[in-house]
């Protein structure tokens, strides 16, 4: 395994504005097809994702609220399912705290999510529609 972060997902309020905050203010590319839903923008070895606070919340299986959400996860991804899991269960070992059970999700991939011992929460996942960052 090469660890590295291969996506920052960062949920925002307003998901226009923010978009154009990165695509214009910043000059990240934004990533095509486009999707009302999510904004993906590729920087060099990894992606940010921008979505809606409250579905992020969601798809990391937690619960949304102002003063406990931080708003973001970190996301490392891997060449298979079973990488995943391995590398999950091994994160539950070390002290993190499962959030969402890996699991085939409605994107097409594979993920779960945990916090660290600090509560920031992680994304591990199997994508076999792209590569994040760095080749293997």
């Amino acid at each position: 395994m090469k660890p590295y972060i291969s996506m920052i997902s960062l949920g925002v309020t307003d998901l226009k504005a923010s978009i154009a905050f990165y695509q214009t203010g910043l000059g990240f590319p934004r990533m095509e097809p486009y999707d009302e839903q999510i904004a993906f923008f590729t920087l060099n070895g990894t992606w940010l994702a921008l979505y809606e606070k409250k579905a992020l919340a969601e798809d990391a299986n937690v619960a949304f609220n102002e003063s406990d959400f931080h708003s973001f996860t970190l996301a490392h991804n891997l060449g298979s399912e079973a990488e995943v899991d391995r590398c999950f269960e091994e994160a539950i070992k070390a002290g993190a705290t499962s959030t969402k059970q890996p699991q085939k999700v409605f994107w097409g991939g594979y993920s779960g999510y945990f916090k660290d011992p600090d509560g920031h929460l992680w994304e591990i996942a199997y994508n076999p529609f792209f590569t994040i960052g760095l080749e293997e």
